[in-house]
C-alpha cells in the first residue's frame, strides 16, 4: 500500500525519510518538494491547516498510483505529563480547535454553528498498532492556527476538550483533504515543547525530530501493511 506523509517543513519531511535509508526520489510538485522512497511519499506541504489541505489535495490529485493512507507527521507541543518532551502521540481524533465563533458565552465550534464538522477519527486498530510499535501515547490532537502562548489559553484549550494530549498547526488540514478523497487519515507527533508560554529555550526540536525518525522506522511495516478491512473486523 503506498502512503502518503504529509509535513509543513523541509526538516520534518528530512527527519520522516531518514527512517527509510537510502536516498529518496525527490518529485517536484506546485505545492513542494515531494520525497519518495519505498511505499512512503513524504511531502513538505507548508505550514497551518490550509497550506496543509491544499498540498495534500494536490499531490493526492496529481498522484500516478493511488493511496490507500494519508499521515499528518511532524513536531508539535504537549499539555500533560503523559506525553514529555521527546514523546510520541498518535491522534485518535483530529480536531480543528479554532474553527468556530467567539461569542460573549464563549467559542462556538463550527458544529454549533450548524455546519461543517470540527473532527475527524483516525481508524481505530491503526491507532493501536502504530501507538504499540512506536511506544507512543494515544488521544486527540488538536489542529490551531495560532500556537498557543499562554497559560490561560492552554487551559481553555483543555476545557474545551478535555484529554486532548498535544496541538500542531495542520492535522484537521490534511484530514479534510484526505475525506475528500475517501481515504483515512492518522497523524503521528513527536514533542518538542510544552503548550503555553512559549519558551524557546525548553524547546527540545532536535530530540523531537530524532524521535519522528525512530517512530517511522518502527511504524513503516505497520503503515505499509495495513488495509481498511482490518481496521473495521478488528476495531
Amino acid at each position: 500500500m503506498r502512503v502518503l506523509v504529509v509535513t509543513a517543513v523541509p526538516v520534518e519531511r528530512d527527519a520522516v525519510t531518514r527512517a527509510f535509508g537510502g536516498a529518496p526520489e525527490a518529485v517536484a510538485l506546485p505545492g513542494g518538494e515531494l520525497h519518495r522512497r519505498g511505499a512512503f511519499d513524504v511531502l513538505a506541504g507548508g505550514a497551518g491547516p490550509a497550506a496543509a489541505a491544499a498540498a495534500t489535495a494536490f499531490a493526492l490529485a496529481s498522484a500516478s498510483a493511488p493511496y490507500g493512507l494519508v499521515v499528518s507527521a511532524g513536531i508539535g507541543g504537549a499539555f500533560t505529563p503523559l506525553t514529555p518532551l521527546g514523546s510520541l502521540v498518535v491522534a485518535s481524533d483530529l480536531v480543528a480547535a479554532d474553527l468556530g465563533a467567539d461569542t460573549p458565552d464563549g467559542f462556538l465550534p463550527v458544529t454549533a454553528l450548524g455546519f461543517g464538522r470540527d473532527r475527524f477519527t483516525a481508524p481505530p486498530a491503526l491507532v493501536r498498532e502504530v501507538a504499540g510499535a512506536a511506544g507512543a501515547t494515544a488521544g486527540p490532537v488538536l489542529t490551531v492556527s495560532t500556537v498557543t502562548g499562554t497559560a490561560e489559553r492552554a487551559a481553555d484549550l483543555l476545557a474545551a476538550h478535555p484529554g486532548a494530549l498535544a496541538e500542531a498547526m495542520e492535522g484537521f488540514g490534511v484530514a479534510e483533504a484526505a475525506a475528500r478523497a475517501g481515504l483515512p487519515v492518522m497523524e503521528l507527533r513527536a514533542v518538542s515543547n510544552a503548550v503555553g508560554p512559549r519558551d524557546r529555550d525548553a524547546w527540545r526540536i532536535g530530540d523531537a525530530l530524532a524521535a519522528l525518525t525512530d517512530a517511522f522506522g518502527k511504524t513503516a511495516p505497520v503503515l505499509e501493511g495495513w488495509n481498511r478491512h482490518d481496521d473495521r473486523h478488528h476495531s
